[in-house]
């Protein structure tokens, strides 16, 4: 028997401790979104805006459809419709929001699950849609990874995500941008993918910004859906914090209102 070396040990460890931190991040993530799954539907026009161009990009035909990230269920519903003699699925890592999406019904199939394991065989799905989903994945290889194993050939997976520069705005009136989410990159998705075997059919990158009339409005539009501004443990918000970043956010201000900007990454790929 091989006895086990200190490296063997330090690699168990950091494996251990990778997986705790990515199970921690994934609960942290799911409590969030629960939490305002209640009202997450009179708060995410943004999140239907940039939905309505990825639904220009789906397929004409598909057997088979997963949702990643399905939320309340919006879009899966369309999608039930879209293709009405298909099998539907609607994946979300946040109890809250499935109980929601349930509560309105559908064609559907609910299942608690994320992007890194999804509740579905090999080679069973032909259309994977994801809107505004994957940026709360760390891994975007275990991802991509995950997308080739489901994926039937021939099969398609449609998305967008957010890069660097998204809610920019907000960062700089907290004076906090660390507290913001780290994006993957264009070129980390495309790498991802490459390394997954899958084929990137089609890519754009654009931005969209959507105007608010205060800052309390800004604030509601992100805790709203669920993304709120992780803050250093421990470090709250004082009345004091508050009223310097709604005066910094003021500087901001244009004819349309106050700007929050989404930085977006729309791909398409294909499983050989």
């Amino acid at each position: 028997m091989r006895s086990l070396a200190l490296s063997d040990v330090d690699n168990h460890i950091r494996d251990d401790t990778c997986r705790n931190e990515q199970s921690d991040w994934q609960a942290r993530v799911a409590r969030a979104f629960s939490r305002a799954a209640a009202h997450y539907d009179r708060r995410a026009g943004a999140q239907r805006h940039i939905g309505e161009a990825l639904w220009q990009r789906l397929p004409e035909k598909a057997a088979s459809v997963v949702d990643v990230g399905c939320a309340t269920g919006d879009w899966t519903r369309k999608l039930a419709e879209r293709y009405s003699e298909a099998s539907i699925m609607g994946v979300d890592i946040a109890p809250g929001m499935l109980m929601e999406a349930q509560k309105r019904g559908g064609r559907v199939r609910w299942r608690e699950g994320s992007a890194e394991a999804l509740p579905a065989g090999d080679r069973s799905v032909d259309l994977i849609f994801s809107n505004l989903a994957l940026q709360w994945c760390r891994n975007i290889s275990a991802v991509m990874a995950e997308f080739a194993r489901v994926l039937a050939p021939g099969g398609r997976a449609v998305f967008t995500t957010l890069l660097a520069g998204t809610l920019e705005e907000i960062g700089a009136a907290f004076q906090r941008p660390e507290a913001l989410l780290t994006y993957s990159s264009r070129a980390d998705h495309r790498r991802a993918a490459d390394a997954a075997g899958l084929r990137v059919t089609g890519e754009r990158t654009h931005l969209e910004r959507f105007y608010y009339p205060d800052m309390a409005a800004v604030m509601a539009s992100i805790k709203g859906v669920g993304a709120q501004i992780a803050r250093p443990q421990g470090v709250g918000l004082t009345r004091r914090d508050l009223k310097a970043a709604a005066q910094r956010m003021e500087q901001r201000r244009t004819p349309d209102g106050l700007p929050v900007s989404y930085r977006c990454l729309t791909l398409t790929l294909e499983r050989p």
